[in-house]
This record gives C-alpha cells, structure tokens and sequence, in this order.
C-alpha cells in the first residue's frame, strides 16, 4: 500500500478531531432526502414493467453476457458436426432415423438434422448479434466523446507516478513546455501525443500529453468485425448454393438444379437465380510418379458454353478453380466410368452408357454397381463388381491393379437378378445394390459367379438372361460448384478483426505530463532563464517501455541534445 503523506490537503473539520491519541468516531452518514428518522425500514420502489426490460438490456448488452451467448453459439454447433445434416446428407439422415426409431424422432423434432437453420440456433444468434451491438453502440459514444476531449491536466504531484523524471534546462517556462509539446507531437505517428500546453499562474507552464486510442479503437473494429462476420456468415448461409455433379469425358453439365447429383441451398436461394452455362468434358489428363504411384498433377480440359457467348475452352486443376456463372467450380475428384452395353435374351439393348467406378486406393482399383431396370424379357439385373486399371493375375481367381493408368484394364462382376427396388418409391444409393430382392448368380459347385471382361468383349450372361459388352474406359471428374457471395466479406472482416485484435492487445495507452516553472532565486539573481521540468507518466496496466517513452521526451529538452524542436 501507498503511504498517505502528512502534508497537503486537510479536510475542514479535522483539526482537532484527535482527543488523548485516539481517533474521533466516524460522523454519521447524513439521512437521504425521503429516508424515514424514526427507526422505520426504507421502502424501495418497484422496478415495474419498464424498470424489468431496462435491467434486462443491460445484463444482455453486457460484455459477460456477449461471452456467454458466443461460447454457447460454439456449443449448439456441435451437433451439427456430430448428426447427419439433412441439408448437406438427407440419405444418412433418413438412414439414422431408421437404425434409430426411438431416438431419431425425437432428434428431428428438436431440430438436431438441420441445427444451422434450428429455432434455437438461430435464437443464440441473434441474441449475440444483439447483445454485441448493444455492447458497441455506447462505447463508440464513449470513445468519438474522448478522441475530442482534451487530454487530462497534469496532476498537482508527479512523486506516485511509475515513471518520473526531472532536470533543470535554459530557457523561459513557456519555451520550455512549447519544445516539450513539439517532441511528445513527435514526427513518427504510431509515437505521436494528443497534447494540451496549460498555463498553471506563476509562470508555471504544464503540458499533459496522452496516446493509445488506437488500442480502444482497436477493440472496438474487433467487435464490429465479429458482428460483421456474424451478418456475413448469416447472409452466406442464407443465399449460398453448392452442387456435386460427375461429368464423363465427352459428355456436357448444364448448370440447372436438376443436372447435379447432390445439391444444397439456402433458404432464401431461388432455382431461378442459377446462371445458366453448360460445360462439357473434352479430356481428362493424369499424371503418376513412375517410382511411387502418387499423383502429381490432375488436369481436366473443358469448354463452357453461356447463352449469347461463343464456347471458350479452358482449363481446371487441383486448387485451381474454373469461375464461371457466379460461381467456382473446384475439381475434387476422377475415375474411371467403364461403357457397358447389356442386352437381354431377346436381344434387345436393356442399358447402354458410362457408369463411374469410385476409386478405393492410389492404383485405383474402383468400385461400382450397374443396375439394367429396363429388361424387356425376363427379370432385372443388378451388377456389382470391380475395375482393375491394370489387372495382375495372382491366382485363379485373385486379381489386383499395379498402376493407376489404363494399360491392361479388366472388369470383375457378380451378378445378381430380381428386382432391384427402383419402383418402391425409395431413394437408393446408385453405388450401392439392394440384394434384398435379388438372387445371385452361382456356378454349378454353388459358388459365386464371377464375370471377367475386357475393352471390346462380350460376355454371355448365364440362365439365358443375355450379354454384356464392355465398350470403352473413358475418365469422369467429380465437380463441385460453390456460389457463396459473402465469401469476400467473410475475409475482410476476419482480416479485420485480426488487426483490431491485435492493436488491442499490443498499442499502449500511455499519458505522459510536463511542467515548467521558473527555477528559483539563487546566485545568478532572478531572471536568470532557468528553468526546472520535472515529468511523470502513467500507463493502463504494465508498460516496461513507459520510463523509456518519458526518457525519450525529456532527452529533447536537455542542453546536450543538439536536435531540440523548434519552439512554436
């Protein structure tokens, strides 16, 4: 603790208040205006309605309370990332809800398959988005108030302060205090005071100095940018579309909602709204390392067409997307779509056309389903199998790729025939086979029947159900399309709010005062053009630069230096 000086101000009053050494009682407090004398409780008003919603903004417009809604924000988003999102999966949402006919009902009537868009999400959000704007409203008032205001007069002792210093220079006081003033303006502006040169009477001459209101405007365009970000994210979730959608070489992508394989929007997104363009496929280019197998570059070679345009062929690659439409299309992934014809025992073509095999490992080996529904004679047919890019036989009936590049391709299948399920309405995975309806094809011993097939062959399918020809190997690419027109706002508020948060932790609020007074009479006589200066500074919090901040201007002032401002 600080020790109180014996001297200075006394209070009125107190002069003889010490009787024998022992100190006077405290005098009692003086009754308040309306306050009952004769021993009665006071009676407080009641709040009232109005007095409840005041008290009520303002624990919401309390920084504790923006904290509290911003953590809770951050813990209501974790379902999101825990449950299927409709969305984003309606398939594994309507899987959940029927591996769990207990919980799942109740999961979905509280909102946890679409949580970003829930009541109670969207209730912690808004309730933020107002509780920062109530924060920041009256602190913007507060601090355009003190960037006008003149800083603080110097105190009348400068012995409390953390730094102090002092010295004796030539010169009149009022020279002195205009040359302090034009070395704390200082020519750097991330060094430069707010000064104020004060006349004290006597001749004495102060100069109170402060900066570091970069660190409160700091705080502030932090706040301001997370309630940017916050209206950012909000309208991006709002307007923004993305799609997925497997392109075959050779084959052409028309961007309208019904042409994408997945597709998700937000509420306020109209089909309307989607650009159109089409973009075919022309070629698709992969390069390996010849000693590792890893991929080292992935180029697909397009054309886009847009309504009262010429076609324009271009280029997309891995982290380098194509813009076009108002959106980005990002290249995620390829394959191989081996071209199948299958006709049935009347001979007639049942299905013809690409089917995308998805890779499983860095050789490529690939797995896809080929289902024939439209089978004029006898039941459908489901195939289920295997692609090989380059097939190595290791035994009779085990084969493995060595080289993700299409040198030796093969096609292993197991059928199956039945029905396939496509009429009951339900929505099924085109990758995966519903054997629930199907039997499977087995050789004469009862095992698994397994066809083999190459590029230009023809198998006949057993139990007289038909053929099959493998026709070509062409290469698909998974495409997938964003439109997010917040995007740029999203990153210069961040951008923002980083450099807000940083000058406000790291630029210091300093105040640092000056005063100059005549020296005293001594053996030079009056008049003599000395002046004594003496100076303190005070920081907000720990400052080990603030005794270095009030060295520097002092320096200025010292007979030595040979840089001294100029005066006025």
């Amino acid at each position: 603790m600080t020790e109180r000086p014996t001297t200075g101000y006394r209070p009125e009053g107190l002069e003889d208040a010490f009787v024998d050494g022992a100190p006077p009682a405290p005098p009692a407090p003086p009754a308040a205006a309306g306050t009952p004398t004769g021993g009665e409780a006071p009676q407080l008003p009641a709040l009232g309605l109005v007095g409840w919603l005041r008290w009520g903004w303002r624990q919401l417009t309390s920084m504790r309370v923006a904290l509290l809604l911003l953590m809770l924000l951050a813990v209501a988003a974790v379902p999101g990332t825990v449950f299927p999102q409709r969305p984003q999966d309606p398939a594994r949402v309507a899987t959940y809800l029927t591996d769990h006919p207990d919980v799942g009902p109740l999961l979905e009537r509280l909102g946890f398959f679409d949580v970003y868009a829930s009541v109670w999400f969207s209730a912690i959000y808004l309730l933020l988005f107002v509780s920062l704007v109530g924060c920041i409203l009256p602190r913007s008032r507060t601090h355009l108030r003190a960037l006008r205001a003149r800083p603080p007069r110097a105190p009348r002792r400068f012995d409390r302060f953390p730094a102090q210093a002092s010295l004796e220079v030539d010169g009149t006081p009022q020279e002195v205090a205009e040359r302090a003033a034009a070395a704390l303006r200082g020519p750097r502006w991330w060094r430069r005071f707010r000064v104020d040169v004060r006349d004290e009477g006597g001749g004495v001459r102060s100069v109170a100095a402060e900066r570091g209101y970069l660190r409160e405007t700091g705080n502030l365009v932090f706040h301001l940018a997370l309630v940017g970000l916050l209206v950012a994210v909000a309208t991006g979730q709002l307007l923004h579309y993305r799609g997925q959608a497997i392109v075959v070489e050779g084959r052409a992508f028309a961007n309208t909602q019904s042409d994408y394989d997945t597709f998700e929007a937000g509420s306020g997104f109209r089909a309307s709204s989607l650009e159109p363009f089409a973009l075919r496929l022309d070629s698709f280019e992969s390069r390996f390392d010849p000693e590792t197998l890893q991929s080292r570059d992935f180029t697909a070679r397009v054309t886009v067409t847009e309504p009262g345009a010429d076609p324009v062929a271009d280029t997309i690659k891995v982290n380098h997307p194509l813009e076009v439409g108002g959106a980005k299309v990002y290249l995620q992934g390829n394959g191989y779509a081996p071209q199948v014809t299958v006709r049935d025992a009347a001979g007639e073509v049942a299905f013809s056309g690409a089917v995308p095999f998805l890779p499983q490992d860095t050789v490529y080996t690939s797995q896809g389903v080929i289902k024939v529904p439209d089978v004029t004679t006898g039941p459908q047919i489901g195939l289920q199998g295997v692609l090989l890019p380059t097939a190595q036989q290791l035994s009779d009936e085990i084969w493995r790729s060595v080289d993700p590049q299409p040198t030796e391709p093969l096609l292993a299948l197991a059928l199956w025939s039945g029905d396939l399920g496509l009429d009951d309405g339900i929505p099924q995975n085109v990758y995966q086979l519903d054997e629930s309806g199907l039997t499977q094809a087995t050789r004469e011993d009862g095992r698994p029947l397994t066809l083999y097939v190459r590029p230009g062959e023809t198998v006949d399918l057993p139990d007289g159900l038909g053929t099959l020809t493998f026709d070509a190997l062409p290469r698909f690419v998974a495409l997938d399309l964003r439109h997010d027109p917040s995007l740029a706002w999203v990153l210069t508020f961040a951008m923002l709010a980083f450099a807000g948060l940083a000058a406000s932790l790291f630029a210091p609020r300093r105040r640092v005062w000056v005063r100059a007074s005549p020296a005293p009479e001594g053996d030079e006589g009056p008049g003599s053009g000395r002046t004594v200066v003496t100076a303190a500074a005070l920081a907000r919090g720990d400052d080990v630069g603030l005794q270095a901040e009030l060295d520097r201007a002092v320096d200025r002032l010292r007979p030595a230096g040979g840089d001294l401002p100029a005066v006025g």
